[in-house]
């Protein structure tokens, strides 16, 4: 019997119209949905038509109803799995079911949709070129800030998700160890009361403001970082040095003198 297949399938962040036609098609191909919250499944699937019986894999059940699932696959069945909005897998369960489908040797096909982190990026203004998905902060804050301390210097872009109840703690944390920095804060997206605040840090932290809705933070890299490296340059020159019989950590080293630039942003360019 030939094995089915895992679909991964994106739920609207807010607009119903950013439902594709593929995703209609997967959606009523499948023989059952596994999804995050059935209730919230159930009614996006009777605004759509589509009647599915709907079980739940979530993140505290993700590990012992995967292998339910798999051995579903394993016989013959296809599945949808769908987090409450935007993509499984990206700060939403999906990664421990996708794993195992993985080691399974089923084929696992990831369906195209909305995404609130793409969606920020492309709207706020700030330089899209070379960027980091960071998702959620700890939301302890000693742990919050030493997260921070390891991003500070990355001289990329930085995107992170945040709860309205959690915003001004966070963008304070961010202040005093980032420094002044642009940054758009996106909430609402695509629904009615979508919206771009694209302000800078110092600003943001003095207001204090109350915000509502699911929120999107989108934050320029640092000033002294406004540079561009050379990405091309620097990957060729640590893959010449190991070439040559050099070890990968003393290249990095090396290439990190030579750039003057630190090594864990050399690290983050070769990997």
């Amino acid at each position: 019997m030939a094995k089915g297949t895992l679909f991964l399938v994106p739920s609207p962040i807010g607009n119903l119209d950013d439902i594709s036609k593929r995703v209609l098609n997967t959606l009523s191909s499948v023989d059952y949905v596994a999804c995050e919250d059935t209730r919230n499944t159930a009614k996006l699937l009777s605004i759509l038509g589509i009647k599915k019986t709907c079980i739940s894999c979530h993140e505290h059940n993700e590990s012992s109803i995967s292998p339910k699932i798999i051995n579903d696959i394993n016989n013959g069945q296809s599945v949808a799995y769908l987090s409450d909005a935007g993509y499984p897998c990206i700060s939403d369960p999906g990664y421990l079911l996708v794993l195992e489908a993985i080691k399974n040797n089923i084929k696992v096909t990831p369906i195209s949709g909305a995404s609130a982190f793409l969606n920020s990026l492309v709207g706020s203004g700030i330089d899209p070129k070379h960027f980091i998905f960071y998702g959620f902060l700890n939301s302890k804050g000693s742990d919050r800030r030493k997260e921070l301390e390891d991003l500070k210097s990355l001289p990329f872009t930085i995107i992170f998700y945040e709860a309205p109840h959690r915003i001004n703690d966070t963008l304070k944390d961010i202040y005093t160890i980032f420094g002044n920095r642009k940054i758009t804060i996106c909430r609402e997206l695509t629904k009615i009361h979508e919206e771009f605040i694209r302000s800078d840090l110092e600003t943001l932290v003095k207001e204090n403001k109350e915000f509502i809705g699911e929120l999107v933070l989108v934050i320029d890299k640092p000033k002294e970082a406004v540079k561009e490296y050379d990405f091309d340059d620097i990957k060729s020159k640590i893959e010449l040095l190991i070439s040559s019989g050099i070890t990968k950590k003393d290249a990095i080293s090396s290439v990190s003198l030579l750039f003057k630039i630190p090594k864990n942003i050399i690290k983050k360019i070769y990997y």
